[in-house]
């Protein structure tokens, strides 16, 4: 019974993914749609599918509820081409639709070609993603003549993911594996050798694009419930650097209140702000994203704590203050601020991380004190940044 519990716990987290983006009817009007698609998360650990479309089952043999948590490639096997989940790899990096042919494996083991769409669903105000969708459509051995395709090509959307090891919205469990894999090297060897490369015919790519296009219809129009609007293409905030996908995921994954400001664009303007800073202070990320940090001081706010910032970011050096700062509604509140300089793989300057914390809330530091588990959070913060840097990957690609 336990068990159960847990996995019934673990089901309404893989909706939540879903309902608290969009509204609780969201699932309802997705499992409507035709189709077999998956929609995954990219916040979450491991990149995990959170919804599978009715009619997934009839094309994979998984069962829904046996595909939710685990990573797309489950689909994948030895006969799958690698240069075309290379090519899915740098789409999602890249954050931009793809279509490709593949060979995936049903959950008994034996290959059939697809025509898989996999596409970004992002957020219309911040141009974040917010999920990743993956169509599938059949693609049929190829007959002397193919009926022609009815009904308009649309336009799809969808979303992406960051980890090197989890980018392929088609993927494998890290822990508990389902699929009996033998079973899948019984089919192979004949199979390839009386199969020839399968091309998708337009009529496939107008099936993806309009089924893709139906779900994000249906997003759009639950997430405007939410007050949340979703679009096909990014919408960056102007004359903000656009992060990488890869550093929005790692800083996402850091549980302080914090932003992350650009020292080298005019006026020192926030680039990334947590969810928990959005939570302390009550403002949106589309309302302070391009806004110095000064938009949190009012009257009382002290100028010689302001002044004493100001130095150390000049020096490049960290400081701990604490000051009166006033969140939206007008409301004050005790801030420990610690503001660190943020260095790239090559030791230079990059961002500031001003971590915020509230000194009148109640809050578990685990045994720390309250300035060593900011410190934490700077920590990590230096941690994503610099692995990133290494590889040229703070920012995003040219569109």
């Amino acid at each position: 019974m336990e068990t159960s519990g847990a996995a019934e716990e673990e089901e309404r987290g893989f909706a939540a993914s879903l309902t608290a983006r969009y509204s609780d009817w969201v699932v309802e009007e997705l499992d409507e749609l035709g189709g077999s698609f998956l929609l995954t998360d990219p916040a979450m650990p491991g990149h995990p599918i959170v919804y599978a479309s009715r009619g997934l089952p009839a094309l994979t043999g998984y069962p829904r509820r046996d595909v939710l948590g685990r990573n797309a490639r489950l689909f994948q096997g030895a006969a799958t081409d690698r240069a075309a989940v290379a090519g899915v790899r740098e789409a999602v990096r890249g954050q931009r639709a793809h279509q490709v042919a593949i060979i995936n494996y049903r959950r008994d083991g034996s290959p059939h070609w697809v025509l898989l769409h996999v596409a970004p669903v992002f957020h219309a105000a911040d141009g974040r993603v917010l999920h990743f969708l993956a169509v599938q459509v059949p693609i049929a051995a190829a007959t002397p003549r193919r009926a022609a395709c009815r009904g308009p090509a649309v336009f799809a959307a969808c979303r992406e993911e960051a980890r090197v090891e989890e980018e392929l919205p088609c993927a494998t469990h890290a822990g508990e594996v389902f699929v009996d894999i033998d079973k899948r090297g019984q089919f192979d060897s004949a199979w390839l050798e009386a199969e020839e490369p399968r091309v998708a015919s337009d009529c496939d790519k107008e099936k993806a694009l309009s089924t893709a296009s139906s779900i994000f219809s249906a997003l759009n129009r639950y997430s405007k419930l939410t007050g949340l609007v979703v679009c096909g293409k990014r919408c960056d905030s102007v004359g903000i650097p656009a992060l990488s996908s890869s550093l929005n995921l790692s800083l996402g994954r850091i549980k302080q209140s914090f932003v992350l400001t650009d020292r080298h664009l005019p006026d020192m303007p926030i680039v990334y702000a947590s969810d928990a800073f959005l939570s302390l202070t009550g403002y949106s990320r589309e309302e302070i994203l391009g806004c110095n940090c000064r938009f949190l001081s009012g009257p009382d706010t002290s100028v010689d704590v302001l002044e004493e910032i100001s130095r150390h970011i000049c020096c490049e050096q960290a400081c701990t203050v604490r000051l009166l700062n006033y969140r939206k509604d007008g409301s004050t509140f005790r801030d420990l601020l610690q503001v660190s300089p943020i260095r790239n793989a090559s030791g230079k300057v990059a961002f500031h991380v001003w971590v915020h914390l509230d000194e009148s809330a109640k809050c578990d530091f685990n045994g720390l004190t309250p300035e060593i588990w900011q410190l934490g959070a700077v920590g990590a913060v230096r941690v994503a940044v610099r692995s990133l840097s290494a590889s040229g990957s703070l920012l995003r690609p040219a569109q």
